[in-house]
């Protein structure tokens, strides 16, 4: 269902730019709009607002009858198997008059460049402008429906992490725990989330973004568990670091600056407070030497094959200027050499309230 308050903001930020249409192909931006739910964005999908009259939702012809169901009011442009998707994209962009202002998502890893070069070109006679202003700042901060769909998120993280801790042991196979894990996902009411759970032994922690395979869980040795459940497309990841067996040297003292760092970083995540301070904090609590990407990213609405809500992550980086406001959503992480804890958070107006809530004691099953 299109939401008439969500449109009828995005059209007063457009006035206020001077924007006559605005073109968005990122799967989260059509949901956070529209509502749209389902899996047919691996083909090219574009929403179309416009300052004043009815939406217009370019798609392959075969999502006709899930868009005549889920959004009957909004004016459908398909383009057919074999035909360019940017002459449906001019179509749906014709009303816009000649030297009107278009806004795209520039860099939107669903709108392929091809596309919006051709879209553009039988568009030439009016001017173009990024559209990652009008929507980006208002979708960081969460209503309060918004955060309770976090919240029911965060209740299947925990579910899903307890049941694969469970699964476990010593000569386990990492596919077992993996199976325990998805199945809470979906048994606690969960939704598909972006990612797959990443489940892999410490000594392939770097590789960050693989997951589990038919290896033994092995005496001695520590396997990284993230995952997050899913709920009318809202997330709230969380991650925690098992031995299995026997905790190996070195495990205690990683597990105590990893929480040293987390603790810090949620000590400092609230309202007015600049990204790049929250880092700061955790950087020199958690001990870690040398530099590292970020330590935590703003979570909420995620489409496959991501649940940080598009390619571009709002990361809590080194020297980041970005204003922490109430109502963000953070995975907030504490990765050090050999040991990884997070949660989700939310910033209160009083500071960050862990919405994720499985222990953080150091774990070792046998």
């Amino acid at each position: 269902m299109i939401s008439s308050d969500r449109v009828a903001a995005l059209r007063t930020r457009m006035t206020e730019h001077g924007v006559d249409a605005v073109a968005l192909a990122s799967p989260e931006l059509i949901y956070y709009l529209t509502g749209l739910d389902h899996h047919g964005y691996f083909a090219f999908t574009l929403l179309v607002v416009r300052r004043d009259g009815e939406l217009a939702l370019v798609t392959r012809e075969m999502e006709r009858p899930t868009v005549r169901a889920q959004l009957p009011e909004c004016r459908h442009v398909t383009f057919g198997d074999g035909t360019d998707p940017a002459v449906a994209v001019a179509a749906a962009l014709a009303g816009v008059p000649t030297g009107g202002r278009i806004a795209t998502e520039d860099t939107a890893m669903f709108f392929p460049p091809a596309v919006h070069a051709r879209a553009r070109l039988a568009l030439a006679d009016r001017r173009f402008s990024d559209a990652s202003p009008l929507l980006r700042d208002v979708m960081a901060v969460k209503s309060a429906e918004e955060v309770e769909l976090v919240r029911q998120a965060a209740e299947i993280s925990d579910a899903a992490l307890a049941a694969g801790v469970a699964q476990a042991r010593p000569g386990a196979a990492e596919h077992e725990v993996a199976a325990a894990v998805q199945h809470a996902l979906y048994a606690k009411g969960g939704q598909t989330p972006g990612f797959v759970p990443m489940i892999r032994p410490l000594w392939m922690l770097e590789q960050e973004h693989v997951s589990w395979g038919d290896r033994k869980l092995e005496t001695g040795t520590g396997l990284f568990l993230e995952l997050s459940g899913c709920v009318r497309r809202y997330h709230a990841p969380l991650s925690r670091t098992v031995y299995i067996g026997e905790a190996p040297a070195g495990a205690t003292t990683a597990h105590a600056a990893a929480l040293a760092g987390l603790h810090a970083a949620a000590g400092t995540l609230r309202p007015g407070a600049r990204t790049g301070d929250v880092y700061a904090a955790w950087h020199e609590a958690a001990g870690v030497t040398g530099p590292r990407h970020h330590c935590g990213y703003l979570v909420g609405i995620g489409f496959p094959p991501s649940w940080v809500g598009g390619g571009e992550v709002l990361g809590i980086r080194p020297g980041g200027d970005r204003i922490v406001q109430a109502g963000m959503t953070f995975h907030l992480m504490s990765w050090v050499p050999g040991h990884v804890v997070s949660d989700t958070v939310l910033v209160t107006p009083d500071g960050a309230e862990f919405l994720t809530h499985t222990p953080h004691e150091l774990t070792v099953v046998i």
